[in-house]
């Protein structure tokens, strides 16, 4: 899966990071959902007096999302055998 991050600037002055955001296909049926998610969650980090530097959010979905809907969007691949 591929993976992009965000960088910007908060009210504050400081510049925030937010990692490990997820690219979707056009079609998938998650899209409309992370970028409901992403919305909310930099609308939650632009609200705090201080924020920190870097935030995930693969962990914020971790905590937020219902944990079958983590599991189908960030499912990784077993290699069988180890191979």
């Amino acid at each position: 899966m591929l993976l992009k991050s965000l960088e910007f600037k908060h009210v504050s002055g400081q510049k925030v990071k937010i990692t490990e955001i997820p690219v979707l296909e056009e079609n998938s049926t998650f899209r409309f959902m992370l970028s409901a998610k992403l919305d909310l969650f930099i609308r939650q980090i632009t609200n705090e007096s201080v924020p920190k530097q870097t935030y995930s959010f693969q962990e914020y979905l971790k905590r937020v999302l219902k944990w079958k809907d983590y599991e189908q969007l960030f499912k990784s691949h077993i290699l069988k055998h180890n191979a």
